[in-house]
């Protein structure tokens, strides 16, 4: 196959050898240095067959036999003289190699000489790297063992105290101190000590700081392990020492005494002891005067803490304001104290847990409300003693701010709220029937009040969603969705009632037994109330939410806002289906009346009366439910007027699409009778031999029946024009014009 495919010269214009290989064969593989045939051929296999491929490399080789002979005739020369040019090759590589050959054994000495003298250096390195690192170990050492002597030193020069001081019982060294005192001169002298004790501590407590930095660097060294009992010993006398002394300052209000003890305790990163010993030696007194923890106070009046708080307050103002405003000095470098938790709150806390457990319990939702606002009251009140911002929020990150605020179980206080806010709405939205509240109203116009209990209980419920005596800002959320859920519910009764009602399914379904036994009259307070609630719901009581959650982004209120409205407009979504609802009904109280015209075939048919010349009766009676409806005392107080038109349009025109029916079924079944009876009679007469084509100029039964209908129909337009509605208007009734009018009066509808 390859053989016969036609040779290109190299001459050709329109192509060469070398564009005519195919996409697929590539001389450039050939050149790789991993090149293999094995794995080439088997690559290719899956694209052309052997033959193919086979006359591609003969090809490929032809063109590289082409090729090396051009290069050989095109350098034949030089190719030629080139053993007559390479003359004593051998001689000059013996001369080249003696000079390199030396020139590779110097470099190979000093290459020598420079690694020995590398490693020289390198030992010598190492070895001033360890004589540094045990000198700055020894210095490390005696550094320690200088700063345990000097802090010794300083323990021993404090002035002269009670022996008391180095027992390590703060409180026991409090008591001893108020009732022996410090045998001085006078109060200049003891201020004086005082002070002179505080600064001393305070240089011990650097000194003691500095001495922790030595330890923490020479961790596990014999020596340091001899002197580790030195160090406690001198730690201990460093504690007392500073704990009475700080006891002494407090009990006198020494502010600098009390400062620099305060820098001593932060100066040893020992802050949680000063906030200890401020809360038993300060606040501790001061909460057991309000909240006594000897016995349990029971009852809902003792669990009460709006007092309490006030109260303590008052004390914190009075007692410990002082060391607030020290602790919280520009500059001072004493915030890493917390005096507001570690010290009050958590006295605070304790005391109420065991004075008056009963105050966290959400079991009694007022009395929980109270305590739980007045507890936020009072720590608003101790965060008004923060310097800053990130002090209050130092303050809020407190381990003992996160356990008070979990005392207050707000998730268990929202659930009694829920099962007793939605809990009444329930129970009377399952009540039997509409339940009115009052009596209806002498005069005419619109009441704004509500009619109905179960739509009182919804306004409510949702009004006590957002009292001051429920309402709790952190559930708002919450809060905001029970507000919903009740309109949702209140919706779904009245929704789900109606389609009950329409289906015949009402009395059968527990909870919509309301529908069945109301009237229309029933469905008025419905509307009205409706109409009140989507007033209340979109107006006053909107504003009033937003109002409660003034302190949230305007994206959050604008969110709140949209779903109420939204649940509002789902309620006024309901008064076309209680719109239908009175019209159905009263459509069925009208039909009863209509049925009466099925008498009209008995009254006309085979009787030989003379054409009608009145209405029928039962015309009047058609329109008589509607118009009572609409002229009744609770549709002329609860409905507007629009509302009015509406419900006697709706009923007009659902009267008159029944009306129309049962007069065209009426017309037809006469028309069909009378057709069976002609031609049952002229069968008769072609039996007797009379003339089939005698026409009858009698009136027929079916025109004295559709003259009737027109009568009647005539009579009831005129009953529509009496109520405002135009009988024209109606499709229905042009129909039943056309249907039962005579031939000259088809085209133009007068009464």
């Amino acid at each position: 196959m390859a053989d016969t495919l036609p040779t290109r010269s190299a001459t050709d214009l329109f192509s060469d050898p070398i564009d005519s290989q195919p996409l697929w064969f590539k001389k450039s593989s050939f050149l790789q240095p991993e090149f293999d045939s094995e794995a080439y051929i088997s690559d290719l296999r899956t694209l052309v067959s052997f033959d193919t491929l086979r006359s591609e490399l003969q090809t490929h080789l032809a063109s590289l036999k082409h090729e090396l002979v051009d290069l050989i005739n095109r350098d034949y020369a030089d190719f030629v003289n080139l053993s007559t040019k390479l003359v004593d090759v051998d001689g000059a590589i013996v001369r080249m190699r003696a000079p390199l050959i030396e020139m590779r054994e110097k470099i190979l000495g000093f290459r020598e000489g420079v690694e020995s003298t590398l490693v020289a250096v390198q030992n010598g390195m190492r070895q001033r790297s360890e004589a540094s690192a045990a000198r700055e170990i020894l210095e490390l050492l005696l550094d320690t063992f200088h700063v345990v002597s000097k802090v010794e030193k300083l323990i021993k020069e404090l002035p002269s105290v009670p022996a008391d001081w180095s027992n390590g019982d703060v409180n026991s060294v409090a008591r001893s101190s108020l009732n022996n005192g410090i045998s001085l001169q006078n109060a200049e002298n003891e201020t004086n000590l005082r002070e002179t004790q505080s600064m001393l501590l305070e240089r011990i407590a650097s000194e003691m700081n500095r001495l922790k930095f030595y330890m923490a660097h020479a961790q596990n060294l014999p020596f340091i392990e001899n002197m580790e009992k030195r160090i406690q010993s001198a730690s201990l006398l460093l504690d007392a020492s500073l704990g009475h002394c700080f006891v002494d300052a407090l009990e006198h209000r020494d502010a600098t005494a009390i400062y620099n003890c305060l820098r001593a305790y932060a100066a040893v990163d020992n802050t949680r002891n000063a906030e200890d010993i401020f809360r038993v030696t300060v606040v501790l007194p001061l909460v057991q005067k309000v909240i006594p923890q000897s016995g349990v106070v029971s009852g809902a009046s003792g669990d009460e803490l709006v007092d309490d708080y006030q109260q303590i307050e008052q004390y914190i103002e009075k007692d410990c304001k002082f060391l607030l405003d020290i602790a919280s000095a520009e500059n001072s470098g004493l915030h890493v104290f917390n005096f507001l938790a570690n010290s009050i709150l958590k006295e605070v806390l304790t005391a109420i847990q065991k004075g008056k457990p009963g105050a966290f319990s959400p079991g009694r939702p007022t009395e929980f409300l109270k305590n739980y606002k007045s507890s936020l009251d009072f720590l608003a009140h101790l965060e008004g003693y923060c310097p800053s911002r990130s002090a209050v929020a130092k303050f809020r990150a407190e381990s003992v701010y996160i356990e008070f605020m979990k005392q207050w179980n707000i998730g268990v206080y929202f659930s009694l709220r829920f099962q007793e806010i939605a809990g009444a709405l329930d129970s009377a939205l399952t009540s039997g029937s509409l339940l009115p509240v009052q009596k209806l109203p002498s005069g005419p116009g619109n009441s704004q009040d509500l009619t109905l209990k179960q739509s009182v209980t919804l306004l409510e419920s949702l009004r006590s969603c957002w009292r001051e005596d429920v309402f709790i800002l952190s559930c708002s959320e919450r809060f905001l969705r029970l507000s919903l859920q009740l309109l949702s519910r209140y919706s779904n009764w009245l929704s789900s009632g109606l389609a009950a009602l329409k289906t015949g399914n009402a009395g059968r379904n527990p909870g919509f037994e309301w529908a069945t036994s109301a009237v229309p009259e029933d469905f008025v307070y419905v509307i009205h109330d409706i109409n009140c609630l989507v007033t209340e719901v979109c107006g006053n009581y909107l504003q009033g939410v937003l109002q409660r959650l003034c302190s949230c982004s305007s994206d959050v209120l604008n969110v709140v806002k949209q779903s109420i409205i939204q649940a509002g407009k789902s309620l006024s979504d309901l008064l076309p289906l209680v719109m239908n609802a009175i019209i159905e009904a009263l459509t069925e109280k009208s039909v009863e009346d209509l049925r009466q015209l099925k008498g009209i075939t008995a009254t006309y048919r085979m009787t030989h009366k003379p054409l009608p010349v009145r209405h029928s009766p039962y015309v009047a009676g058609v329109l008589r439910p509607v118009q009572a409806f609409l002229d009744g005392e609770r549709a002329t107080a609860y409905l507007t007027g629009e509302i009015r038109n509406e419900l006697l349009k709706g009923a007009a025109f659902a009267i008159t699409g029944h009306y129309y029916e049962l007069a065209a079924d009426l017309v037809n079944v006469a028309r069909r009778t009378e057709s069976s009876l002609q031609r049952i009679r002229q069968g008769a007469q072609r039996r007797a031999g009379a003339s089939s084509d005698v026409t009858d100029n009698n009136v027929s039964d079916t025109d004295k029946i559709c003259m009737q209908l027109f009568l009647d129909i005539q009579e009831y337009g005129r009953n529509l024009s009496a109520l405002g509605v135009k009988a024209v208007e109606i499709p229905a009734y042009c129909s039943l014009w056309r249907c039962v009018a005579p031939p000259d009066k088809q085209n133009a509808i007068s009464f």
